[in-house]
């Protein structure tokens, strides 16, 4: 896994897979209108759209793709999806893959995760056993986690029923820098992608951060993904608002120098900053 040392829109990682992911992706968590977000991410420049069964969005982003009038085609899209937990085991881990890459939904994914570890060990490794078969298959290109600590990624590697997973996605942000996390991923080349990146706007307001904002001229969203970037991070931010999805993609013309960056660091809470469910330490 290798991220680049300079960025722009077009930067890209190299997962562990050997597979290439745009650096900024879009969220689609929530969305209000899902397809009309995923279009306007599109035309704002995203190459990378995170998307999940759970969210019930993967239609439009299928429906978004075929349509003539995308700003993209197929091919120059990074497609994510996710399995929900009442999905785990091998059986309807499998047939929630299936359902996933049946129109009107996309032909296929370029990373498919399992969505969080609540399922239990056992259904854990059966569903990432199923995950590894679509690999095979080629509905995926990389498979991986999501919200999964340290011990649940060291259980799929000791059952060995498929490739080390290439990402996992978890809550990340100033307030919330899940280190134990990030330091064993970096570790065993496993990318970091980052959640609630701009923390649901909780923080905007909060001193250290405004005046980070002032001295480089840019909106607290923007300064908190590029501080997720520097760190080697791939943000999802997300937004149902046009100016607000091309704000948060336009964070490749500054950097944070090392003191703004040491700021940032020193905000972490612990587990006591996530402001979503983060279910990384459980059973």
């Amino acid at each position: 896994m290798s991220f680049p040392e300079t960025l722009s829109p077009d930067s890209y990682v190299t997962l562990n897979s050997g597979q290439r992911m745009p650096v900024v992706g879009f969220g689609l968590y929530k969305a209000t209108d899902a397809g009309n977000s995923c279009r306007e991410a599109l035309k704002a420049g995203y190459t990378h759209i995170d998307s999940a069964r759970h969210y019930a969005n993967e239609t439009a982003v299928g429906e978004v793709l075929r349509d003539s009038e995308c700003a993209k085609d197929r091919d120059s899209v990074f497609l994510t999806t996710k399995v929900k937990a009442p999905e785990h085991g091998y059986e309807t881990c499998k047939n929630a893959v299936i359902d996933s890459v049946t129109f009107p939904k996309p032909d296929r994914w370029d990373l498919i995760l399992l969505h969080d570890p609540t399922a239990g060990s056992q259904k854990r490794i059966e569903a990432y056993k199923a995950l590894a078969e679509a690999l095979k298959e080629g509905k995926t290109k990389s498979i991986g986690v999501s919200n999964f600590g340290v011990h649940h990624i060291e259980e799929l590697v000791a059952a060995n029923v498929g490739p080390l997973p290439a990402v996992n996605q978890v809550e990340l942000h100033p307030w919330c820098q899940q280190r134990w996390i990030v330091d064993y991923c970096k570790s065993k080349g496993i990318l970091i992608q980052a959640y609630c990146p701009i923390v649901r706007g909780k923080y905007m307001d909060h001193p250290t951060l405004v005046n980070i904002c002032n001295k480089v001229g840019k909106t607290g969203a923007q300064v908190l993904i590029r501080w997720s970037l520097q760190h080697g991070f791939v943000p999802l931010p997300k937004s149902d608002k046009a100016e607000r999805i091309q704000e948060n993609f336009d964070v490749f013309s500054f950097e944070l120098d090392e003191e703004s960056m040491a700021q940032l660091d020193s905000l972490d809470q612990g587990d006591a900053g996530a402001i979503s469910w983060n279910p990384t330490r459980v059973e």
